[in-house]
């Protein structure tokens, strides 16, 4: 869908814009922003949240020339995402969020007020939101390099301005964003869709996590797999996909299936003249077997690498991607062992679990229950091994 007219907002479901505390929370004037902040104000007896920039609907219109599909940047689960100038010159990254909430007015702001709080070197930073008008609209920092799919997995020519320090400095950072959310930020985020469109590249090619914040403000109801399953075939965790059950090893499944792509330059699910359709952790996981590990290195690095480093990072893709969750390691030790401060060459690493089949999906709920269940046609997963 791309939005060339504001007025397709009016066909988008917007249940929870009815209440008349949205016009006082967005502070809105004609093109202007505010800032909602704790102050001895309140709006129905109930005190202002702190520290949310508040942009107005017509200013962020303004600055998308009225969302103009010349604008768009970017497509995922969550929404549309368009690139934006201020008024003061400032490029933004302006998100529509395609998906309803079922969170109140206060809480959807209380989480973004917990998100914009959020600073890491590689997380996509914050920068407020918009309530003022038909949709639920979040405003970013613009990164110049869009994203690792788009520079990277986008074919040969991008390819070639990747040599191996910089797919090092990449995997370690994108790495150190999801350790950070995964185990300093309380309470944890899950980001539930790691992949190479959701990494994206500032100015000088450092990896920024984007949308790690929206698997808390939308937890139930976004899919891209089924109504209660979210994420892309190849990077998603079978254990996930199985039963729903959702946990930071489910993020590390996706890191190690990311990690292996910016190691072999090959994307998650490949297409081979001899082999036909496959899939990247199949693929590597043959070649570990065969102790041919170094061959799954992209050839347009032409050597120009430390091989045994090269390989140690594979290593801790497969690692991830073990089908057992707790054979996997944590980011934090993920990192460790791809800086090489804990050594793994005589690690023994277990089969990779794998979704390789999502046609036969079937969701269904009970009259007693009213909890949705999940079936997939799934190969090299076995529930009862999961810790």
């Amino acid at each position: 869908m791309e939005i060339d007219n504001p007025s397709i907002f009016k066909r988008i479901k917007h249940n929870f814009f009815s209440s008349i505390k949205f016009s006082f929370l967005c502070f809105r004037s004609s093109s202007s922003s505010s800032e909602i902040s704790s102050s001895d104000d309140s709006i129905q007896g109930e005190p202002i949240l702190q520290n949310v920039h508040a942009f107005s609907f017509t200013e962020l219109e303004v600055a998308t020339d009225g969302f103009h599909s010349s604008n768009k940047i970017g497509e995922g689960g969550f929404g549309l995402v368009y690139k934006g100038r201020m008024e003061d010159g400032k490029l933004v990254a302006v998100k529509v969020l395609s998906a309803e909430s079922k969170q109140g007015d206060k809480e959807f702001l209380s989480e973004i007020a917990s998100l914009s709080s959020i600073s890491h070197e590689n997380l996509v930073k914050l920068h407020g939101c918009c309530i003022d008008g038909p949709c639920r609209i979040l405003v970013y920092e613009y990164m110049e390099n869009g994203s690792l799919a788009q520079n990277f997995l986008g074919g040969s020519k991008n390819k070639s301005k990747f040599n191996w320090k910089s797919r090092r400095d990449i995997s370690i950072g994108i790495g150190e964003g999801l350790a950070y959310i995964h185990e300093e930020v309380k309470p944890h985020i899950v980001h539930r869709d790691i992949k190479g469109s959701n990494i994206l590249l500032d100015q000088n090619f450092t990896p920024k996590v984007s949308d790690f914040g929206l698997s808390k403000l939308f937890s139930d109801n976004i899919t891209h797999v089924s109504t209660r399953v979210a994420g892309t075939l190849g990077y998603l965790a079978p254990e996930y996909a199985i039963s729903g059950h959702l946990t930071r090893k489910s993020d590390v499944y996706s890191f190690g299936v990311l990690l292996l792509e910016i190691v072999s330059g090959r994307t998650a699910v490949d297409f081979d003249l001899e082999l036909g359709e496959y899939y990247l952790v199949d693929k590597a996981w043959e070649m570990y077997k065969a102790n041919k590990l170094l061959e799954l290195v992209d050839p347009m690095l032409n050597g120009n690498l430390l091989e045994s480093e090269a390989v140690r990072f594979l290593m801790v893709a497969l690692l991830c991607v073990q089908e057992k969750t707790g054979l996997r390691p944590n980011m934090s030790k993920a990192i460790k062992i791809m800086r090489g401060e804990i050594n793994i060459s005589n690690t023994k690493i277990a089969q990779p679990g794998l979704i390789t089949n999502i046609m036969n999906v079937k969701i269904g709920r009970t009259s007693k229950s009213s909890q949705s269940t999940t079936t997939f046609a799934a190969r090299t997963v076995n529930c009862k091994q999961y810790s």
